[in-house]
């Protein structure tokens, strides 16, 4: 199978390809623009969250990166605490 998919990546390797969402109802540009608005609603209320206390204040931060992980946008090498 390996070599299949060598050979068939080789012969299309210089081939156009097209993707079409037919079925997309919003623009690409609105697509993001939603989710981008809804991950900074889910910040805003990770940060007014008054339940956690400053010390937890970690937690604030974990849930945002999680936030952040959740629209497909890691958060580098930086974050790996386990």
């Amino acid at each position: 199978m390996d070599l299949y998919r060598q050979i068939l990546v080789k012969a299309l390797e210089n081939e156009k390809i097209e993707i079409t969402f037919p079925s997309l109802g919003k623009a690409p540009e609105e697509q993001v623009e939603m989710r981008c608005y809804a991950a900074l609603r889910r910040i805003k209320e990770i940060l007014d969250d008054e339940a956690l206390e400053d010390r937890d204040c970690y937690e604030k931060i974990e849930r945002i990166i999680q936030t952040f992980e959740d629209l497909g946008s890691g958060c580098g090498v930086r974050h790996d605490f386990g």
